[in-house]
């Protein structure tokens, strides 16, 4: 049990963490729940049927982890909305100033705007394009991570890819604008 685990551990920690952390953008947060997603799959190894591969049984698990914390902050903003003073623990977070690799790309101006826009896509079409080409996984490990068919994958992939464009070309003019006025 433990030589397995350890060798998932070694296998896919790292694309895990990539996962979770263009879900979550925070580094710190990423690594937590990189650790959280092994404390599961620790103590559900043993029920582990094989019905898929254990790649997407891992993303899957990641998937529910992301999601859940992401649903936690929601509920915690929500809590605090009304107040004069709303808490976020991203304030008192002590930053690593040494970037990531994957850090370093989202300085990049292009890319940091296509990850804006990608936040006008709907949460189903962000987690199609994160695992399909961020993660480059096929259209059949993301339809059995996400637990959709993989005409549904290709539908949100279509549309996603079609928002983000649309919304990409939407920037683009309005960087066109202001330049123009300078």
């Amino acid at each position: 049990m433990r030589s397995e685990f350890d060798r998932l551990y070694t296998a896919y920690h790292h694309q895990l963490f990539q996962y979770l952390f263009y879900m979550v953008r925070n580094r710190e947060v990423a690594e937590d729940l990189v650790q959280e997603v092994y404390i599961k799959v620790l103590h559900s190894f043993e029920t582990f049927e094989g019905k898929s591969s254990e790649k997407t049984w891992l993303y899957s698990v990641a998937k529910h982890v992301g999601i859940d914390w992401i649903r936690k902050q929601s509920r915690k903003k929500r809590k605090w909305e009304g107040k004069e003073y709303e808490w976020s623990e991203r304030e008192f977070e002590i930053k690593d100033q040494s970037p990531l690799p994957e850090e370093v790309l989202l300085q990049k101006d292009e890319v940091q705007q296509v990850y804006r826009v990608l936040k006008t896509c709907t949460e189903d079409q962000q987690q199609v394009v994160l695992l399909r080409y961020v993660q480059s996984l096929s259209i059949s490990e993301t339809a059995d991570i996400l637990g959709w068919t993989e005409s549904k994958v290709k539908t949100t992939q279509h549309r996603a890819i079609k928002t983000l464009q649309k919304n990409l070309e939407e920037v683009e003019e309005t960087l066109e604008v202001k330049e123009a006025k300078k």
